[in-house]
């Protein structure tokens, strides 16, 4: 891989990860309601997820599941299940008001549990493993090792989702500030809840 086919990788993934998609939404959603700080563990767990789904499209399971449809429908319904009851859940809890000064997080959320909500909707995204699969071997020579080449645009692509997740979480703590009335609150998560229902039902039209 030369350097100029790095820095290409490099501008098309700066513009990808900073469209409003399911992980990012997710990070937004949990710096609003915990905080940036705390919302770390979440952004911990869609960037454990994102690392596991672009190695396993490097190692080759994305045509696994081009061979075997059946799979792949179960991990997209599985994935639509989860992100709708993501919205419904939202949709359900709106207006309530927001502590802005609250430092703690409440005790029935804890760290594992965020890390393992932010997993979940990283993994239960199949339509990245096949969009990977497409994309990081468009920057492979594969006329050199291919291992290492993959390994440095995994690791690029982490620092680049990581970057925006930090900036995804700024930007919820700062229009946490703007939601402590609960109609506008209610407002965000009703809005909030209908683009995770959306994410969801779109995750219907992905076929292997």
């Amino acid at each position: 891989m030369t350097l100029h086919a790095w820095w290409l990788f490099v501008i098309a993934i700066v513009l990808l990860c900073g469209t409003p998609g399911p992980n990012m939404l997710h990070v937004m959603t949990r710096s609003v309601a915990f905080g940036a700080r705390r919302s770390i563990a979440a952004m911990a767990g869609c960037l454990t997820a994102l690392i596991l789904v672009l190695a396993a499209s490097a190692a080759g399971v994305s045509a696994l599941l081009a061979a075997w449809p059946r799979v792949f429908d179960a991990l997209r319904y599985a994935g639509v299940a989860y992100l709708v009851f993501l919205g419904i859940k939202a949709w359900r809890g709106a207006g309530s008001p927001i502590d802005v000064g609250a430092d703690a997080l409440p005790v029935t959320v804890s760290t594992r549990r965020l890390f393992r909500g932010g997993l979940v909707i990283g993994i239960s995204n199949p339509k990245l493993l096949l969009f990977a699969a497409a994309f990081l071997p468009q920057f492979v020579d594969r006329a050199s090792p291919q291992a290492p080449q993959f390994a440095i645009l995994v690791a690029t692509f982490a620092v680049v989702e990581s970057i925006w997740y930090g900036i995804y979480a700024a930007g919820g703590r700062t229009l946490a500030r703007y939601l402590t009335r609960p109609a506008l609150r209610r407002a965000f998560d009703r809005v909030t809840g209908g683009i995770f229902i959306g994410f969801g039902l779109a995750l219907l039209r992905v076929r292997a």
